[in-house]
């Protein structure tokens, strides 16, 4: 869905004031003036507003911290946070424990292979033992095989992300792989085919800073009418080979968030988790209410008494901002 104007290019050339007053229109027009928080467990969350619960939704890495990849902008760190299960029995057994301690979910999670996908095969079948066990299970598929996908349709899998790649220099020099940003596009028909829920994510900056493929990225997004959208922001890991790069800023990030409302005017969508902290977190948040986002993880407390200064009713929730 291309929106009411003729294309993305064209709006471009558009202030960004005309961008933050076309996408909020657009956002007005299509949900209701509620926006939703989320503080999901892989951060504490605690302020007059809200407190977190951790145990409630809860990150988890298949490979523990080994990627084949080893990605410019991750080097692994992020694998170094999630609880680790490497064997089918490890994941049950964790999954089970969990939901007794109060866990409502999970985000299956780990490195990449050659081929950028995430090796789910052996836990195919206990993933769909576990949703039996009623826990809601979200997955991190990299680029998955066709076998697998439909393998976790099957297992009643609640989502799948993706980050959406625009720029073939991205993908070989960041991602390290030799792929084609089409291969991107393939493997959302591949999901739209099985009928997959699919929460495709867009990394703003992820070219060492720059803003390279993002447009496209958002273009190929559009094709697929996909209900949620998560962008979020590059930021620089110390111990990687980005630790000193400088993201985009606040007024960049907020035009492409404009843009995505624009290019997808009835899709959910949310400025998500990953992105820096510092003194422009709070612009970056007022740009993204601006854009039209429906939610925001781990928000300030400058931006919930924002939301509430523009009418817009909030509710919190302690599960990633993509399970609404």
């Amino acid at each position: 869905m291309m929106g009411e104007m003729e294309s993305i290019e064209s709006w471009l050339e558009l202030p960004t004031s005309v961008l933050l007053s076309e996408a909020w229109r657009l956002r007005r027009r299509y949900f209701e003036n509620t926006v939703l928080f989320a503080a999901p467990g892989a951060k504490g969350y605690d302020n007059e507003f809200y407190q977190n619960t951790p145990e409630k939704f809860v990150t988890i890495s298949l490979t523990g911290n080994e990627c084949t990849l080893n990605c410019e902008h991750c080097g692994k760190k992020l694998l170094h946070s999630m609880v680790h299960c490497l064997r089918p029995h490890e994941l049950l057994k964790t999954a089970k424990g969990l939901i007794e301690s109060g866990c409502e979910g999970i985000l299956l999670s780990g490195g990449a292979d050659r081929e950028g996908a995430v090796p789910l095969e052996p836990f195919l079948d206990t993933i769909a033992e576990i949703k039996d066990l009623g826990l809601k299970v979200i997955v991190h598929t990299g680029l998955a095989r066709e076998t697998t996908l439909a393998q976790l349709k099957k297992a009643r899998v609640d989502q799948v992300l993706i980050d959406i790649i625009g720029d073939r220099e991205t993908i070989k020099q960041v991602y390290h792989l030799d792929k084609e940003p089409e291969d991107y596009l393939e493997f959302l028909k591949i999901c739209k085919h099985y009928e997959l829920e699919v929460a495709p994510h867009v990394v703003l900056g992820l070219h060492y800073g720059e803003i390279k493929g993002e447009i496209e990225a958002i273009r190929m997004i559009s094709q697929m009418h996909h209900s949620h959208i998560v962008l979020v922001v590059l930021t620089p890991m110390v111990g990687t080979s980005m630790a000193k790069v400088t993201p985009p800023t606040a007024e960049e990030c907020g035009r492409l968030i404009a843009l995505t409302r624009l290019a997808n005017p009835t899709s959910y969508l949310s400025l998500g988790c990953a992105r820096p902290a510092g003194m422009e977190k709070n612009l970056l948040e007022q740009f993204a209410l601006n854009a039209g986002v429906n939610a925001i993880a781990y928000p300030t407390t400058e931006t919930i008494s924002l939301a509430k200064e523009m009418g817009l009713t909030f509710h919190f929730t302690d599960h990633c901002c993509t399970l609404i």
